[in-house]
């Protein structure tokens, strides 16, 4: 394991930024694929989130000079996607491509093609299509356009190419002077949020951004939190996780108080009202559902 300093990154150079904690085996799967690349990156940065069960030899083992950043406190992954990103740039990188140690590329040639789309197309940010590990023919997560709710690829309509949509963090690829723009995930969001939040500020930049179709990321299924009501029209997020539920409503609360999204904030509260009390009969859900999200709109980041 090495790392190089700036002036050994190549012009054009590519860091890939891994956030991992307690998931040796799916790191491995990861970073074999990341090592498979027709065009590999030209550094490795692997953020440790814990360092009770560390992952060192797995990140040794890529055959791709590589940086081991071990942190003796959980950052969640804002935090760890930060200090990845931000060390990334500290290399010299020009390019920035992340992911989560849960998933991976579909195949050998997705760096290469999302740095096509990037150049051709002049992107700030590129995503891949996120599908279902399981099923690739679904998406990881549901997708919204209009007023319409997508679950398969094939869903996505014709072209190669979705402006205006992206899911950061599964295998994205940022140009250094986006970041230079929008900054890094906000550590206060530990996790939850904290992507939807960077989408946030590229969208209020008015950098190009976008969805390439021809390349894909693998990801557990995420789709089950997302209900459906009014027969799929809409839906609620709802996890079954009392953390992840913290979280979730928590720093949807700051988000809903952000400039960009403070218009769909009352439509917000008619919408899980729908949820809670007309469709799951819980009004006592829906008042905890209100309390994180003023919790959010105060900035009271309290870890649970």
């Amino acid at each position: 394991m090495s790392t190089d300093s700036a002036q050994q990154l190549p012009a054009g150079s590519v860091v890939a930024v891994i956030v991992t904690r307690h998931r040796r085996e799916l790191l491995a799967e990861s970073l074999k694929v990341i090592a498979s690349q027709t065009r590999l990156p030209d550094h490795l940065v692997v953020v440790d989130n814990g360092p009770e069960q560390p992952a060192q030899d797995v990140v040794a083992d890529c055959p791709i000079p590589s940086t081991y950043l071990v942190s003796q406190r959980n950052l969640g992954g804002a935090g760890g996607f930060a200090l990845g990103m931000l060390h990334a740039l500290s290399l010299g990188a020009e390019w920035v491509w992340l992911g989560d140690d849960d998933g991976r590329p579909a195949d050998e040639h997705a760096l290469a093609t999302l740095l096509e789309v990037a150049k051709q197309r002049r992107l700030a940010a590129v995503s891949p299509v996120v599908v279902n590990i399981d099923t690739p023919d679904k998406l990881a997560f549901p997708l919204r356009r209009g007023l319409t709710w997508k679950r398969r690829v094939s869903e996505l309509g014709e072209g190669d190419f979705l402006p205006g949509i992206a899911s950061f963090f599964n295998g994205a690829l940022f140009r250094a002077s986006t970041l230079d723009v929008v900054g890094v995930p906000d550590y206060r969001l530990f996790f939850r949020g904290d992507e939807v939040e960077v989408h946030r500020r590229v969208v209020r930049s008015g950098l190009p951004f976008g969805t390439t179709l021809r390349t894909r990321f693998l990801h557990p299924d995420g789709s089950a939190e997302f209900k459906p009501m009014l027969g799929g029209r809409f839906h609620a997020q709802d996890p079954s996780d009392s953390v992840k539920r913290y979280y979730t409503y928590r720093n949807r609360g700051y988000l809903l108080s952000q400039p960009g999204m403070r218009k769909i904030g009352a439509l917000e509260v008619l919408r899980f009202g729908l949820y809670f009390v007309g469709q799951r009969r819980d009004p006592k859900a829906f008042k905890e559902w209100l309390r994180l999200l003023r919790q959010g709109q105060q900035e009271k980041f309290f870890r649970r």
